[in-house]
């Protein structure tokens, strides 16, 4: 995809054989105790889209390349990157209005996306941050998390983990650093 195209739940791409095993999606948390890059998790996107896999990434956070749901990237022929589309990456509480129905307009369409079965990986960066802020509510994320299709791995990243999304996490990860010595 390019600047003129838009995201759509279907592709050109078929799913990634799974050889007739079954496997059971998992959903990963990647936490911190301050915003960080998680750079493992773009790494695991594109291999995982490298292996064939369907892979979507979403930035609820970060904006300012004139993005959006409208404008996504696509990266490797399977990874499917989608920003906030407002001219700034939200790094603090006091959001625009307009930056608000972004960030939600985003939400329902990764929604749609995610409850379409296309992809085997999502990752959403900054879902966490993004509830903590008030832009997204938990118990919206909560109901989703619990009705994603069971076959796809969900990577959300963010920092304080509310715990009700953490009894959902097969597998939590938190990116710690070391104290100076």
């Amino acid at each position: 995809m390019n600047g003129n195209s838009t995201l759509a739940p279907a592709s050109h791409h078929p799913p990634a054989p799974t050889l007739g095993l079954p496997r059971i999606g998992r959903l990963q948390v990647y936490t911190a105790p301050q915003r960080t890059f998680f750079a493992e998790v773009m790494a695991l996107a594109m291999r995982s889209a490298g292996h064939g896999q369907n892979v979507l990434i979403v930035q609820f956070l970060k904006g300012g390349i004139g993005q959006g749901p409208r404008h996504p990237v696509k990266l490797m022929q399977r990874l499917d990157w989608i920003r906030c589309s407002i001219p700034r990456c939200i790094d603090t509480p006091d959001v625009e209005e307009e930056e608000a129905q972004a960030v939600n307009q985003l939400w329902q369409t990764t929604q749609t996306l995610v409850l379409g079965g296309h992809y085997q990986l999502v990752v959403l960066d900054e879902l966490i941050l993004a509830i903590h802020l008030g832009l997204l509510g938990l118990i919206d994320v909560v109901s989703f998390l619990q009705q994603r299709p069971p076959m796809m791995d969900l990577i959300i990243t963010g920092t304080t983990l509310p715990e009700e999304i953490l009894v959902l996490a097969d597998q939590i990860t938190e990116w710690r650093r070391p104290e100076p010595s």
